[in-house]
């Protein structure tokens, strides 16, 4: 398994990383080179000698270089994590930020769809490194961005979340001795057969900006010997994106396509190994879902690997007979959004819909045994069901009849977590 360059490294016959290149050849040529570096620096210190700002704060404002930083997304959750990140960085004086997408969880148009969506520009680099096993995966990542840091030479790599592309651009960065800034930092499920929270305590070991949604992060981090200097307590840049956009996704036209207007649904995300993977587990939550179809319509934007996994464990005909749970194609995240807030009760084992379901104030049932968000437990509208038939029944059933609990929103869930994670970045580096 190899990664398919695009930018101004390698030709691609892929449209995205045409424009792409373009983009990267654009802001090289923008960068300024050493030699006119030097003279810049020459001419900005005769000014300020002629303006008697010799010692002053000021000179050194002007001297300062704008920091270059590498934002690395890989999946779609990554995407909307980064976006109010990014658009900060390129609206500031003291960041050059290059937007590279690894290509872990590619597909053309979903891509183009929530870039769009997000307004986020196209990748200035797109690694095409694609889907396999997770050693295939983060190993090919690795291989390709080590050669992206060794020419760039940025002064550090962002991260956020805690897929493939995470892990691999914290490993490469850190060998290399970039500094690495995690956003999403300190969350544990505490449960080490998912992939995922492998990849959160390797990231957090590495990093050296730790930027910590909530209250159980800091102290996990604390726990396992982070200096404390090193964690910032920031908000969720998740909901910067939701409520910057919660008004444009109100236009969505989802719920008329759908026939949805003015009557109550459910909607339903299902994608972990742990839940699609297994057939027990499948079987479990479908014979729920049956049950729950019967008093309301279940919208199941459904993943590709749940549509595998359906069909290979011969349950497309349990499917068929449910009219009521209704798979439809993945969805771009203001269709998604505009679905979300008006749902009567949302089912996932996603970790994203949990946090933004609690600040939609959108009934929430987690169809996991935990979760490394436990304040959406704690505060919010979030409720862990497992995969217990029973239980997922009897907490629908309890929603739907109008006695859902009642949650608020965390602190610092406010839409500034960007701003504040540029600051600390622009003050710190």
């Amino acid at each position: 398994m190899h990664c398919q360059f695009s930018g101004p490294e390698a030709g691609s016959n892929q449209q995205l990383a045409k424009r792409a290149r373009i983009s990267v050849i654009a802001r090289w040529h923008e960068y300024p080179t050493n030699k006119k570096r030097k003279k810049r620096t020459i001419r900005k210190k005769r000014d300020d000698a002629s303006l008697g700002k010799k010692n002053g704060e000021g000179i050194m404002d002007m001297q300062r270089k704008k920091i270059h930083i590498l934002n690395i997304v890989g999946a779609r959750p990554n995407f909307m994590k980064i976006a109010p990140i990014h658009r900060l960085m390129q609206a500031s004086d003291r960041f050059v930020a290059t937007l590279v997408h690894t290509g872990q969880h590619y597909d053309e148009k979903m891509s183009q769809i929530f870039f769009h969506d997000l307004n986020l520009p196209e990748p200035d680099i797109y690694l095409g490194c694609g889907s396999g096993s997770h050693a295939q995966q983060t190993g090919a990542i690795m291989i390709a961005l080590e050669r992206i840091l060794l020419e760039r030479k940025p002064q550090l790599v962002l991260v956020v979340g805690d897929v493939n592309s995470t892990l691999a651009a914290s490993l490469v960065a850190s060998k290399l001795q970039v500094p690495i800034a995690h956003v999403e930092a300190g969350l544990r499920s505490f449960d080490r057969t998912m992939p995922e929270e492998i990849n959160r305590l390797v990231t957090d070991s590495l990093a050296d900006f730790l930027f910590v949604t909530e209250e159980s992060g800091r102290r996990n981090l604390l726990h396992e010997g982070i200096d404390p200097d090193k964690i910032h307590f920031v908000g969720n840049v998740m909901i910067d994106s939701l409520m910057s956009h919660l008004k444009r996704a109100q236009q969505s036209t989802v719920l008329d396509d759908l026939g949805l207007n003015h009557q109550p649904y459910a909607l339903l995300t299902l994608h972990r190994p742990s839940n699609v993977d297994d057939q027990r587990n499948f079987d479990q939550i479908l014979l729920a879902l049956e049950q729950i179809a019967l008093r309301v319509p279940i919208i199941f934007p459904i993943h590709p690997r749940s549509r595998k996994m359906l069909t290979q464990f011969q349950f497309d005909h349990r499917i068929a007979k449910a009219k009521n749970l209704r798979l439809i194609e993945p969805l771009g995240y203001l269709d998604f959004l505009k679905l979300m807030n008006h749902a009567s009760l949302v089912l996932t084992d996603s970790g994203g819909i949990q946090e933004e379901t609690t600040v939609l104030g959108i009934p929430c049932l987690t169809l996991r045994r935990n979760t490394e968000r436990p304040v959406t437990v704690e505060i919010g509208t979030n409720v862990l069901v497992g995969m217990d038939t029973d239980r997922i029944v009897e907490e629908s059933f309890k929603i739907l009849d109008g006695h859902s609990r009642q949650g608020q929103v965390p602190p610092l869930w406010d839409g500034q977590a960007a701003q504040r994670i540029v600051a600390i970045l622009a003050q710190r580096l």
